[in-house]
């Protein structure tokens, strides 16, 4: 069960994230909470996976390389997968999608021969091959979203 200050974290700091020193005693600060409670309470929320990781979402291509990858997984090895792919550092995000190729993921790194090592690597340690999808033009999707205060048995199915 979510708290008032989970929600109050995953609503208000979505984006728009203090870029400081502190960004968390920030937090605390809007809040009207200690920077501990903060913490632990983002602990408590990765626990939940609610949140897989706090750090920024990069313009495609603006720093590096970054593709799209999808990869056909058998229904019982998703949640496996998705695992292995999120322990790759130079993964974005990856989501479940309804469709023969059903997980999808962005991947961003230094260069070419950067990129191509990590997809190989996924696909050895998945045994899954990947079908990559190059960026050909730039769309903004806004991938914030707002909970409900009231209601506490909201679930979501996530594999990030």
């Amino acid at each position: 069960m979510l708290s008032i200050l989970h929600k109050q974290l995953l609503n208000n700091f979505q984006q728009e994230f203090p870029l400081s020193p502190r960004p968390f005693q920030d937090i605390a600060n809007i809040l009207g909470v200690s920077e501990d409670e903060v913490l632990s309470a983002y602990r408590e929320l990765d626990k939940l996976q609610f949140i897989s990781r706090i750090g920024p979402v990069i313009q495609p291509n603006y720093i590096g390389l970054s593709t799209l990858i999808a990869m056909q997984v058998p229904g019982e090895q998703l949640s496996a997968v998705a695992s292995i792919v999120n322990h790759f550092p130079e993964v974005n995000h990856n989501y479940e999608r309804e469709h023969l190729f059903n997980l999808w993921f962005v991947l961003i790194a230094d260069d070419e021969h950067h990129l191509q090592t990590v997809i190989t690597g996924i696909e050895g340690k998945t045994g899954i091959k990947t079908m990559q999808l190059p960026l050909l033009e730039d769309y903004f999707i806004n991938l914030g979203f707002q909970l409900d205060l009231e209601d506490n048995h909201q679930s979501e199915s996530v594999c990030t």
